[in-house]
């Protein structure tokens, strides 16, 4: 291998790879749309966040309250762990 392979294989060919790894990180950067900053009109609907969307608005049914003895319970388990 004389010198120019040498500088070729071992400069050029890695920052070119660093040079493409580098314009693909900042690819996103420039094709992003421009982002909300406070004191900027805002012109989007509300969005309000909720873990089950499909309970939003769904009506709970009450757990009935007191010392009904007739209650079945189902659930196992507990502290103690034992299931």
């Amino acid at each position: 291998m004389n010198v120019v392979e040498t500088i070729l294989v071992y400069a050029v060919i890695p920052l070119a790879i660093y040079g493409v790894v580098a314009l693909l990180t900042l690819r996103d950067k420039v094709a992003r749309t421009p982002r909300y900053r406070p004191g900027q009109p805002w012109d989007y609907p509300a969005v309000w966040w909720t873990a089950n969307p499909a309970g939003v608005g769904a009506q709970v049914a009450a757990v009935p309250s007191g010392g009904a003895k007739s209650s079945k319970r189902t659930a196992k388990g507990g502290a103690r762990g034992s299931w």
